[in-house]
């Protein structure tokens, strides 16, 4: 809807501010800064120490590394597969390929190059997706991908989904986003989130005016969520004023590595309809678990179980084909299906998402292969399986390797992770370890995170990025280096660990 211009309201001055009546006296951004909300946006996982590294893996590239004790970057900051080596989905790439370059479906040396499967999919998404992925689709994403979305939705649960409630974007956390920005009116709009937290919602919550409220997950029980503190999060939240919007829930958990119970989700749905939140299921590792009587089990698929309607319950629940055993992630492609949310929220989303006219195409094919893969008796089915197998069972091992390293390692416990692609040790330092990150101003974590980083290359992330209970001290290190490169990377975690609490003691 396009804006009325008002020439009075031009001359106008935001609320709050001093009126200028003459040009600045220098640069814009210089003389009138920028928008402080933007000062909080930060998110832990491509912070400072991240920045670092970058500057180190240049140095290296350039020749220049010959002063650092390492010689090569190894990035345990974040789930990012594909940058620590590991290989795409055949299916996925192949599919792909003939996306990018439609003219190769139809040429005879094809059919020696691609299995049959893969051209056929190749053909019908062209002719399905007007334009491939060079044009634009539908704001709300390509019509066809979003059926496809539905119908794995459908064939998860059991229960039907509407193409409508589907929204492609640009990864899961654009989609985290635009739930947010429906949710939070002003300040005083309330989003529960829980801590540990992922720092894609403290940063937005922030950039969009709302108030975080955090509820604690109990490490003391494999980091389990226990609704008497959730609800005595809103009850607080509700006694200072504010308005409980939303609860996030994370499952399985970031950066935790935590899956809930069934028991536990029922508890939390429950929990919503009585008091009236919406929820926002982040479930974006549903195919990264570990323990096998902890099977996923959407958001969704609970409530309905329990009997409830999109009347009685408001869901976004989102996905993400960079996570899982894909690891996509440059793609950029997810979504979020809205069930029981009201027709002006999702009215407002497609505004959002219209002011930028689409997701990525690429990104919203990649997800139409996540959601529809080869089936059994297709010739890719066989290759897809064993990529798959394999890259989720080696994911367990390397899982299993650095929690028993951790483990072993003094003044560090570390729950074994169920679920994702993270662990998240506590971490007790000596008495002088505390002095010396004081005297710097940095969180004890983070002065040893930056230490590990600066002796052995290794980047991850320290927990005070992503809040903790006072006075503990945690690391997220994802698990991704390749299975060959575990033992090498847990040697050097260990070797520095041991002698940072010798220099320290």
């Amino acid at each position: 809807e396009p804006a009325s211009f008002s020439p009075a309201a031009a001359n106008c001055a935001p609320r709050g501010s001093v009126l200028m009546t003459e040009r600045p006296a220098g640069k814009v951004f210089e003389t009138g800064g920028i928008n402080p909300r933007f000062a909080n946006a930060v998110t832990a996982v491509r912070g400072k120490l991240t920045l670092k590294a970058n500057q180190y893996r240049e140095m290296l590239d350039r020749g220049e590394g010959g002063s650092l004790p390492f010689d090569r970057v190894v990035e345990c900051n974040i789930g990012n597969p594909q940058a620590l080596g590991q290989q795409p989905v055949t299916f996925v790439r192949q599919v792909l390929s003939c996306m990018e370059y439609p003219e190769l479906v139809d040429m005879p040396a094809a059919a020696k190059i691609f299995p049959r499967d893969v051209l056929a999919r190749a053909r019908t998404l062209l002719e399905k997706i007007p334009g491939g992925l060079g044009a634009y689709s539908e704001s709300q994403g390509a019509l066809y991908v979003r059926q496809a979305v539905a119908r794995f939705i459908e064939a998860r649960d059991g229960y039907p989904s509407d193409p409508a409630d589907i929204y492609l974007t640009d990864g899961a956390s654009e989609a985290v986003k635009l739930a947010l920005q429906v949710c939070i009116r002003g300040p005083d709009d309330a989003i529960l989130v829980p801590i540990p937290q992922y720092p894609l919602y403290s940063g937005s919550i922030n950039l969009f005016e709302g108030s975080l409220v955090g509820y604690y997950l109990s490490e003391e029980t494999g980091w389990s969520l226990d609704v008497a503190e959730v609800r005595k999060a809103i009850r607080g939240a509700r006694a200072e004023g504010k308005t409980p919007r939303a609860l996030c829930i994370i499952n399985p958990g970031n950066p935790t590595g935590n899956t809930l119970s069934l028991a536990n989700q029922r508890d939390i749905v429950a929990l919503c309809k009585e008091e009236r939140v919406v929820l926002m299921a982040d479930e974006v590792y549903q195919a990264n678990l570990y323990v096998l009587d902890k099977p996923f089990t959407s958001f969704k698929k609970v409530a309905q179980d329990m009997g409830y309607t999109a009347d009685d319950l408001e869901l976004f629940s989102f996905h993400s084909v960079s996570k899982g055993f894909l690891g996509e992630c440059g793609r950029r492609g997810g979504y979020v299906e809205c069930w029981g949310i009201a027709p002006e929220a999702k009215q407002a989303m497609y505004r959002m998402i219209a002011l930028g006219l689409c997701a990525n195409v690429v990104g919203q094919v990649t997800t139409e292969l996540m959601v529809n893969p080869p089936k059994e008796g297709e010739p890719s089915y066989p290759l897809y399986a064993k990529e798959r197998d394999e890259l989720l069972a080696s994911l367990h091992r390397r899982a299993t390797l650095f929690h028993n390293a951790f483990n072993e390692m003094e003044g560090v416990t570390c729950n074994p992770a169920e679920g994702a692609l993270y662990l998240f040790p506590k971490i007790t330092l000596p008495r002088k370890a505390l002095q010396a990150a004081a005297d710097q101003g940095v969180a004890p974590d983070a002065f040893y995170a930056e230490a590990l980083l600066d002796n052995t290359g290794i980047c991850i992330v320290p927990g005070s990025g992503f809040k903790q209970v006072e006075g503990t001290y945690h690391l997220r290190v994802a698990f991704l280096p390749r299975e060959e490169d575990i033992a090498a990377v847990v040697g050097k975690m260990t070797d520095f660990h041991n002698k940072f609490m010798r220099d320290y003691r």
